[in-house]
């Protein structure tokens, strides 16, 4: 079975010019098939703040005003996508194609049901387009997805980025062995915070279940997670989280996601 690697990229590394630049070009330079997702959340609420718009956060998620959804439309399929899309098509060999998920009807989704909390318009994926994207793929082409999915109705929705790239992952292991990286800043999941080098190696459901009881696993961190474990048990052959240059440099220190 042919590999393919789907690597997500946070906002940390988005935001900085230097390192998303580094980034790219290491991620351009591998040659097999590959997507990439990215999300781009500090930048919209540097924006926001602005504009004047409020910000706010719940458990580690966007609450999507009206407001909100126009502004992370705007830079994440807009400014944000297409500057990545042109870094990738300035390197040699990535032809580089970008993506909201309404774009060829490639990834659908609900607004979130309103349960305790109401996060406005964020959606939750029900289907991804693999047969679609795997033409893509076939062709040369590297998708570059923002965090943005629609309803086929004309509503587009706010989306986790982590959430896309697992089901992406998930959805394209019809197809291919697949590998999926979780790129950020940071070198791995931490066991303290304020020690960059803690780097927890090995993480499977068992472990997982014990840092969230003792704290050391919270917040933004627990979507990830569960999105990690999510692509393991629906197909997916490895999964990573680690610092941006894992891409290219696999013996670096990083946190490897098992069952």
């Amino acid at each position: 079975m042919e590999k393919l690697l789907v690597a997500k990229i946070g906002g940390n590394i988005v935001d900085n010019e230097v390192a998303l630049e580094h980034f790219l070009k290491e991620f351009a330079a591998i040659d097999q098939p590959k997507i990439l997702i990215h999300g781009g959340g500090k930048i919209a609420t540097r924006i926001a703040e602005k504009l004047g718009v409020k910000t706010q956060m719940i458990n580690g998620r966007r609450i999507t005003s009206r407001e909100n959804l126009d502004i992370v439309v705007q830079l994440y399929a807009g400014l944000i996508n297409k500057n990545i899309v042109a870094a990738l098509q300035a390197t040699e060999n990535c032809n580089a194609i970008g993506f909201t998920g309404a774009d060829a009807n490639l990834i659908k989704a609900i607004k979130r049901p309103v349960k305790d909390i109401d996060y406005g318009f964020v959606g939750d994926v029900t289907e991804v387009n693999e047969d679609r994207i795997h033409q893509f793929l076939a062709n040369g082409l590297t998708p570059v997805f923002c965090a943005i999915t629609h309803d086929q109705n004309g509503q587009l929705f706010n989306t986790n980025a982590d959430t896309i790239a697992s089901k992406i992952a998930v959805a394209l292991s019809a197809y291919y062995e697949v590998s999926l990286y979780y790129c950020f800043e940071l070198k791995g999941v931490l066991k303290d915070i304020n020690d960059k080098d803690s780097v927890i190696e090995k993480i499977n459901t068992a472990t997982y279940n014990e840092l969230k009881l003792k704290g050391i696993i919270a917040d933004g961190m627990l979507p990830k997670m569960e999105n990690c474990f999510d692509a393991l048990q629906k197909g997916v052959a490895q999964v990573h989280i680690a610092n941006a240059t894992f891409v290219t440099n696999q013996n670096v220190v990083h946190t490897t996601l098992t069952m």
